[in-house]
């Protein structure tokens, strides 16, 4: 937890993850930072019992993006996580659009659904569920008249 207020509901629930290289407030899901650069080294045990290092490696000369440091998964040049949320804003875009929802609920869900990405509550679950948690979740917050069956 941080003494910092957030921008969105002025709540000083904020969580910080250095791991994560975020800030998020825990009361409306907005992100306040992101990739956060930090001086820590941590680790991450896999499945099968290795040791991982989390984070990217950043050089004093560095001028460009950041080189691996760990195992990523990448598709066509893209990491796994990106990807993810591209796909993420699709389906909120979408349902959002149905819906008749403005621009604000969109950013909202997806603040909602990186949340939950990050403490890995998307795992096993269809997105198509996801997206319509988050969505769910914005509408509640935001006082707006929709009725979501």
């Amino acid at each position: 937890m941080s003494t910092s207020k957030c921008r969105n509901c002025g709540s000083t629930d904020i969580e910080t993850d250095p791991a994560r290289g975020d800030a998020v407030c825990t009361d409306c899901g907005f992100v306040l930072e992101d990739q956060l650069i930090v001086s820590e080294t941590a680790f991450k045990e896999t499945p099968s019992g290795n040791m991982m290092v989390l984070g990217q490696f950043v050089a004093n000369d560095s001028t460009g993006g950041a080189t691996g440091f760990g195992a990523t998964y990448h598709v066509n040049g893209k990491e796994s996580r990106g990807i993810t949320l591209q796909n993420a804003r699709k389906g909120i875009t979408h349902l959002c659009m149905q819906l008749q929802l403005n621009q604000h609920c969109i950013d909202t869900s997806m603040n909602f659904y990186k949340m939950a990405l990050n403490r890995q509550l998307t795992r096993g679950r269809k997105q198509a569920h996801n997206h319509a948690a988050c969505v769910y979740i914005t509408c509640r917050t935001e006082g707006t008249a929709q009725y979501l069956v």
